[in-house]
């Protein structure tokens, strides 16, 4: 077997070593030298094939949904690839008009983003992509030039077309795709490919049970695509719906790619990884599968696909023949992702295998498109034990240097380029993961997302070529997002201070000490994470209600409620115009959910102490308290118009082809934020902190929890926790599922009000001696 590997490994070298991009041309005797030289050239290299005129029109029609027609007349725009690569100069010309140029599309948008944020003083935000001008708009002469520091700079997570994209409409992705463009972002993936499985698979000779019986459902595809999962989710072939549903994402990831390019943005496009379908043995029987490992607990019907080993004839046929398909229907800008072992033990643990699967799959691309770049998450690295550094060098080396690019996936808490001394000479992107499961909760490390950054570029040997942000789930905490874009494309640290500071007075449109002030606290509170613990946003609130939760924190928890205070203040100077309100709106009701989500954590830990200790009278105030707080919780959040369950499941069945489909389109909406599979296999990972689901699924839980351990208190019994998780599971989680009750699209009430009350209510109770102990959560370290 290691002979055979050798050989494989050795004619696949001879095939593909003749091209790469270059590198090895350049000295790695500076620090940066590699990857200044190597950065402008990759990008340039998968830089789409669109024509200036093309993207100046794109930037024009961005420029105008944002600022509307008729201020956007008093904008010039001009592409002009003789600029510095991934670069913008703003002037202001004869006419008093602001020319904006750019190496690119993206580019110009980035350079009307700065001009707009610190000129203008305005901002745009996941909620708000429109922006009021007044008719007199002075708009200031300036004259300036910037070059990013991060030729490529990146956006999306596989993960993120599951928590956040997966109901989303072309007129949602259109603003998305803006936002992206002013942010300076150059590259990103498309990974629908459902419809062109299915026809290869149907030409093999699977019939639709078997292609049905793979495919999962909309909610959980990015999944089934890396092979952790099939058919989860996935419709009944009587339906007749599958089919349709993926010829229209397919034209919809067509409208999105030609989108992008237009601005000038490269899109990485999915290569075949070797996950295949089970029936697959019945039409090659004599071909080498394995199984994969079973990932979360899925049982059987749901879990372990066929791994067709990239040695294998059978792999290079399919490869090329997906390839090939893909490249015809999207197009190519010779960039295509691949994670064969995402969360899956590879099934050999040799250095040789490893080096001939890399190479085989490269070979792959390259078969197709002769001037193929590879791009891979560097996921599979973090926290394995699996892969030692011999293994992850030998994948990583067997690929030509220059022509494997890595997402260094969460770079500012378990960076892999360290301990990979810089991925051994492979061009790497720095990137902020953040999030998991689109969860809520304020948190996030902006120190060392501002420091990090510059670490790893000036590491000895630095193959370091981009800046990204990889969240798992969007529509939480921006201002983390915003603080690490900006942070890619400059050169140097920002002062975070100053930039919160002008961040508050962008994002409300006046310029107010208290509303600076809160976002200060914030900054040196929940924004100054620096641990190692895994942030999954699982907090006392959303979590299986048990008696050894371990809620705890890195910040001084008077910060938020000081914050809260002074954003409840400054409610009568927030302008009415250009939307303003309806942000200072959303925070409000972010603020007043945190601090309620932290107060549950106190709750919690004096319900706990007075279970320990068998207090029954405390144990049944404090449980009467927290379920108090749940009912506030829940009245906040339905004042917010961006924290509605309604607006998730309604989204779910508007996207359904059919009629029949859209109570397994809700069931996928319903599954993925609260059971995560058939039986609880990933409980809670993508839990929401939203109207509807505090009321009839967190609530009730805890409900039957205190109800539970009351019991035991009185009975001077100990609590049974396997009964309790057997009813909870069977009564109210698994129900969840499958519940077809409406909830509403729209808020209810007055967010300010509400919010007062709150306030007024538990920053007093908080303070009461009698029953709450100990306040105080600890930072465990572990």
């Amino acid at each position: 077997m290691v002979g055979a590997l050798n050989l494989s490994c050795i004619l696949i070298y001879l095939l593909i070593n003749h091209f790469d991009l270059g590198l090895a041309q350049y000295s790695y005797n500076g620090a940066i030298d590699v990857a200044d030289a190597l950065g402008p050239k990759l990008a340039g290299h998968v830089f789409p094939d669109v024509s200036p005129d093309v993207q100046e029109q794109a930037a024009r029609d961005v420029i105008k949904r944002v600022i509307g027609k008729k201020a956007s007349e008093s904008f010039e725009v001009e592409v002009n690839r003789l600029l510095d690569v991934r670069s913008f100069q703003i002037s202001m010309l004869d006419s008093g008009k602001i020319l904006i140029a750019g190496w690119d599309g993206t580019s110009v948008c980035k350079g009307f983003h700065q001009y707009l944020k610190y000129q203008l003083n305005k901002d745009v935000d996941w909620f708000k992509m429109t922006i009021e001008l007044p008719v007199n708009q002075h708009l200031p002469n300036v004259s300036m030039s910037s070059t990013s520091a991060s030729p490529i700079i990146y956006y999306q997570n596989v993960c993120t077309w599951g928590y956040s994209f997966a109901w989303w409409n072309f007129q949602q992705w259109r603003r998305n795709i803006d936002w992206m463009a002013l942010m300076g972002i150059s590259l990103t993936i498309a990974p629908i490919q459902e419809f062109i499985w299915q026809d290869i698979y149907t030409q093999l000779g699977l019939n639709l049970d078997e292609i049905e019986a793979h495919f999962a459902g909309p909610a959980f595809q990015p999944w089934q695509r890396m092979g952790n999962i099939r058919g989860w989710g996935g419709g009944s072939p009587n339906q007749g719906g599958g089919s349709e549903f993926r010829r229209l994402q397919y034209l919809l990831q067509q409208q999105i790619i030609q989108a992008q390019r237009e601005l000038g943005i490269s899109v990485a496009l999915p290569a075949f990884a070797g996950h295949v379908p089970r029936a697959l043995r019945r039409i090659f029987p004599q071909a080498n599968f394995t199984e994969t490992e079973r990932w979360n607990r899925f049982p059987n019907a749901y879990c372990c696909d066929l791994f067709v080993e990239p040695q294998e004839p059978l792999f290079r046929q399919l490869a090329t023949t997906f390839l090939r398909r893909v490249t015809q229907r999207y197009g190519s800008n010779h960039i295509f992702f691949c994670d064969p072992f995402n969360e899956l033990e590879p099934p050999v643990s040799q250095a040789d295998f490893m080096r001939s699967t890399a190479a085989a799959i490269y070979a792959s691309m390259r078969e197709v498109d002769p001037k193929a770049i590879w791009l891979l998450q560097g996921w599979m690295f973090v926290k394995n034990i699996f892969w030692t550094d011999e293994l992850i060098e030998a994948f990583l080396t067997a690929v030509p240097q220059g022509n494997l690019l890595v997402l260094d996936l969460q770079s500012e808490q378990f960076p892999q380029y360290q301990r990979t001394k810089s991925y051994y000479g492979q061009p790497f992107v720095w990137c902020m993961l953040h999030n998991f499961g689109g969860t809520l909760g304020m948190l996030g490390s902006v120190e060392l997302v501002n420091s990090g950054m510059d670490l790893a570029r000036q590491m000895p040997n630095s193959s370091m070529v981009g800046a990204g942000i990889t969240p798992e789930g969007i529509g939480q905490n921006y201002v983390m997002y915003s603080f690490a874009l900006e942070r890619g494309w400059s050169d140097r640290k920002l002062d975070s201070a100053g930039w919160f500071t002008h961040f508050a007075l962008t994002r409300y449109g006046v310029q107010d000490e208290r509303l600076n002030q809160a976002w200060q606290l914030l900054r040196t509170s929940v924004y100054t994470f620096h641990g190692l613990q895994k942030m999954r946003g699982k907090y006392t609130i959303t979590r299986r209600p048990a008696i050894n939760l371990s809620p705890f924190t890195w910040y001084n928890v008077t910060h938020v409620l000081e914050a809260w205070q002074l954003m409840l203040s400054a409610r009568s100077i927030i302008p009415l115009d250009d939307n303003r309100y309806d942000i200072y709106q959303h925070d409000l009701v972010d603020i007043t959910r945190q601090y309620l989500q932290i107060t549950a954590d106190q709750l919690y830990v004096n319900l706990n102490s007075s279970y320990r200790k068998r207090q029954l009278a405390r144990f049944v105030y404090l449980g009467n308290k927290l379920l108090e707080l749940l009912d506030d919780l829940e009245r906040i959040l339905g004042s917010g118009s961006n924290f509605l369950l309604g607006t998730w499941l309604e989204a779910a069945k508007l996207l359904a082809p059919t009629v029949e489909d859209q109570s397994n389109f809700e069931f996928n909406a319903r599954n993925q934020i609260t059971t995560w599979g058939p039986n609880g296999e990933i409980l809670d990972y993508a839990c929401k902190q939203w109207s509807g689901m505090i009321s009839d699924y967190y609530r009730p839980r805890w409900a039957r929890f205190l109800d539970d351990v009351t019991l035991a208190l009185q009975s001077n019994q100990p609590f049974n926790a396997s009964a309790y998780k057997q009813h909870v599971l069977k009564e109210i989680e698994k129900p969840f599922s499958k519940m077809n009750k409406q909830y509403p699209v729209r808020p209810s009430g007055d967010p300010w009000l509400i919010s007062q009350v709150i306030f007024e209510k538990w920053s007093k109770y908080t303070k009461d001696t009698k029953y709450l102990h100990n306040n105080r959560l600890q930072l465990p370290y572990k």
